[in-house]
């Protein structure tokens, strides 16, 4: 059993950063797989970054490579999410899931958003212009 809770977010303006958190609690041992997912007004769920504590391998969808960085602080058990050079189109509510990725491709895995098997609450982050 695993336990995310979530903190950061809030509002800024374009250009602006912010910094989520995820802490998690619980088996350390599986579901090491983990990922930032957000969800902006009107739209389906988009896997933004994940991480994979197996093998530490990651992945950033194109809209935010270059200006976001996931990091998993062991001693912390917290995975931020460190957000630069915000736009208005990153507006939304932030998530983090874990699960187990067998291996996959980590774009595959962020594909498949019914398929993660914890999930923290969710965190508004809203960027003006």
């Amino acid at each position: 059993e695993v336990q995310l809770v979530v903190s950061g977010g809030g509002s800024v303006q374009a250009g602006g950063s912010l910094r989520l958190a995820c802490v998690r609690f619980g088996d350390a041992t599986t579901n090491k797989c983990m990922g930032w997912f957000r969800q902006g007004p009107g739209k389906e769920h988009q896997g933004v970054a994940a991480i994979d504590n197996s093998d530490g391998s990651l992945y950033y969808a194109d809209s935010v490579k270059g200006r976001f960085t996931t990091v998993y602080n062991y001693a912390e058990k917290t995975m931020y999410l460190q957000m630069n050079n915000l736009k208005p189109e990153d507006t939304g509510v932030y998530k983090c899931a874990a699960r187990t990725c067998y291996g996959r491709d980590l774009n595959w895995a962020l594909g498949q958003v019914g398929e993660w098997d914890y999930w923290g609450q969710g965190t508004q982050v809203t960027v003006s212009p």
